[in-house]
């Protein structure tokens, strides 16, 4: 490489007209004018304009006739003006424009089989095959530029106040912490297996208990479970841990956190403190421990009044314990013709509902299939409850408890789209408490936890942890962005007695909690602290700074929906003298058309 650039392409300005320069980068485009050919010449800094001029050197000129897309270049040149008229102030380097005068092909590139364009209508899975071309998309480049920019921010953050970074291991014991683990073979200990860490719980409570009171992680996380937009089978989170603390001191430190991460990395003001909404209180006004605060629709339980009235769905759900819940999406009649009611019924069936009822109020009159089966002085009842006017839309989901939130729940975000009501570039930041600590699993016939079973009851709640486990609360606290959990927390129990109480609740015997956990029991033994933390899904805060999607887009090499790696291929199969090595047999693979006869 004889051209090594002095400037970058993002660079060059007004006040360098005149001097003589070197770039290096890929060919973004091409534009042949005749005697003038230009090219925009792009690397992760920017864009800058090239011309290669005919009547100055024919034979660099037909040099340049030779670039496609994505050559690998290096072009020394003079910095000029653009002619009046062709600035490009949506470009830095807009003004300026380099007369080339040497042209060297690094690098040509082959046909591409995915434009690296903003704006080229590329598919997914096409991005994620060809990750090294959807990685120099500019969209794309800033993404990782912005994961690099909060980074930086939260060490700086944490370096301030005192915090520690310390690495806790990949390779650790499997416990049942929630989802399913990634298993590693041993091959020194044959039969035997690690397991890839689903977080580093039980490491940074060893951490407190070794006297380092305030730790911190960017650390990798594994989880072995159904993927969707906001999950990745590996995962970046953010873990923090502190000793002689409680919940508010946890809450302080994150909510500054977030606070500076906001201004100093995205160029956003938002202020401290976050408002707090109890568990209950947000499953029951928004159908979902994660509420979108950023707008009303709020739940209305009418459960009461459904049972008076003759509609046979309302009646059933009442009569078997279930609830009758609806939301009033007011003065939206002309923006809800009955068509979109109808594809609204069919959304709530979608999502697990049995059905949606709806009423739209006219003047003084309920239109509504079910309007028959109410009492005139019901119907005024149930608009009075739903605070409902002219032109407002009543929609209702029968049902349990669950069910009807979670329909609900995604009726509610999906009107609050389409009607609009959801403001644009607002971050609405809010904590959860006040959580159940246990919650009945109905396949397992057991408590389970409801966050993890380190989780410590609220100290006033210990005397009816066996006695009344459901209604036991936990010191436990969730932050929420704009509908979306982006960290969890609590306080941890840190005395052994109390570990096995919650444990015993779960299922898990002494016995069995000495086999499973007697490392972390041990350092309870020996002096463990009162200590609490979070942990913050940085690829789900990130996602959302940037107004995206799915997380894929800020991480550099993410997985698909089935949890594949389409550019490596992984995983893949291994040679058989490496499963020798690690005692596992190969699965036998059937011939086909053939019929197993294994049971």
């Amino acid at each position: 490489m004889k051209l090594q650039r002095t400037h970058t392409c993002g660079q060059l300005q007004h006040q360098d007209v005149g001097k003589s320069v070197i770039l290096n980068g890929w060919v973004c485009h091409c534009r042949d004018h005749g005697d003038l050919l230009f090219i925009d010449l792009r690397d992760r800094y920017g864009v800058t304009q090239v011309v290669f001029h005919r009547a100055q050197d024919a034979g660099l000129h037909t040099a340049a006739k030779t670039l496609r897309p994505e050559f690998v270049v290096a072009v020394q040149g003079q910095v000029n003006l653009r002619p009046e008229g062709t600035a490009n102030p949506a470009l830095p380097t807009g003004e300026i424009e380099v007369l080339a005068q040497t042209l060297e092909i690094l690098n040509p590139a082959a046909p591409l089989p995915m434009e690296v364009d903003e704006h080229a209508e590329v598919s997914g899975e096409t991005r994620l095959r060809y990750r090294h071309l959807d990685l120099r998309r500019p969209g794309m480049q800033q993404n990782l530029l912005f994961r690099h920019r909060v980074i930086q921010t939260i060490r700086r953050y944490f370096d301030q106040l005192q915090f520690v970074d310390v690495e806790t291991p990949f390779l650790t014991k499997s416990t049942p912490e929630g989802a399913r683990d990634f298993l590693v073979p041993s091959r020194l200990s044959p039969g035997e297996f690690f397991a890839l860490p689903q977080s580093p719980q039980l490491f940074k409570q060893v951490l407190m208990c070794a006297g380092l009171d305030r730790y911190y992680q960017i650390v990798r996380c594994f989880r072995d479970e159904d993927l969707r937009a906001d999950r990745q089978p590996e995962f970046t989170q953010l873990d923090v841990e502190m000793s002689f603390i409680g919940e508010e001191d946890i809450i302080r430190i994150i909510e500054g956190l977030m606070v500076t991460v906001m201004r100093e990395a995205a160029g956003i003001s938002i202020h401290a403190p976050f408002p707090r909404i109890a568990y209950r209180e947000a499953v029951d006004r928004y159908g979902h421990d994660a509420p979108d605060l950023r707008f009303g629709l709020e739940l209305v339980d009418v459960t009461d009044l459904a049972r008076q009235s003759e509609f046979k769905v309302f009646q059933a759900a009442s009569a078997s314990g279930g609830v009758v819940r609806g939301l009033n999406a007011r003065a939206a009649s002309e923006q809800i013709p009955r068509r979109q009611i109808d594809a609204l019924v069919q959304f709530a069936q979608e999502i697990g509902a049995k059905g949606l009822a709806w009423m739209r109020i006219e003047g003084q009159t309920v239109h509504s299939p079910i309007a028959k089966f109410f009492s005139p002085d019901l119907l005024v009842q149930f608009q009075k409850r739903m605070e409902a006017g002219p032109g407002d839309v009543l929609f209702f989901v029968a049902g349990d408890l669950k069910t009807a939130s979670l329909a609900l729940r995604h009726l509610r975000l999906r009107l609050g789209n389409d009607l609009g009501l959801i403001p644009k570039n607002t971050y609405h930041f809010s904590w959860v408490v006040d959580f159940p600590l246990l919650e009945w699993d109905d396949e397992e016939k057991r408590y389970a936890a409801l966050h993890h079973p380190f989780t410590s009851p609220k100290p006033e709640h210990l005397a009816i942890l066996e006695e009344k486990p459901l209604q036991v609360l936990a010191r436990a606290y969730d932050l929420v962005l704009n509908g979306v959990e982006i960290g969890g927390g609590s306080i941890r129990i840190h005395d052994q007695e109390v570990q096995k109480r919650l444990f015993r609740l779960l299922g898990i015997t002494d016995e069995d909690a000495e086999i499973k956990f007697g490392f972390l029991l041990e350092c309870f033994r020996h002096g463990a602290p009162p200590h609490g933390g979070i942990a913050l899904g940085l690829d789900r805060i990130l996602m959302l700074l940037r107004g995206l999607d799915s997380i894929r887009d800020v991480i550099a090499f993410p997985k698909t929906q089935k949890g594949t790696c389409l550019f490596t291929r992984a995983p893949s199969p291994v040679a058989p003298r490496q499963l020798k090595e690690l005692g596992i047999q190969p699965a036998r693979a059937e011939k086909p058309g053939s019929i197993s006869h294994e049971k």
